[in-house]
């Protein structure tokens, strides 16, 4: 192994749940760069990009948290 391996930061995956995680988000959103974050967020295949599927993420987040999990999508009946 190169020693980028050893010495670069870790990988995570990034939780919404997570206020450290949310926080370096922030952090990044006012700085414009992740030099000071000290992790690497992995992006999903099925994702676009890293900063559009954190913005996803806390969406979901932050409108279940306020309205609670949509049960039926046909429906769309918010349960509390």
């Amino acid at each position: 192994m190169s020693k980028l391996a050893y010495l670069g930061r870790p990988w995570t995956v990034f939780e919404a749940k997570n206020k450290q995680h949310r926080a370096w988000f922030a952090e990044f959103q006012n700085r414009r760069t992740w030099a000071h974050c000290p992790v690497r967020f992995v992006v999903a295949d099925d994702q676009g990009d890293l900063v559009t599927m954190i913005q996803q993420r806390l969406i979901e987040y932050y409108t279940t948290k306020e309205f609670g999990k949509i049960e039926d999508q046909n429906h769309l009946t918010l349960v509390k």
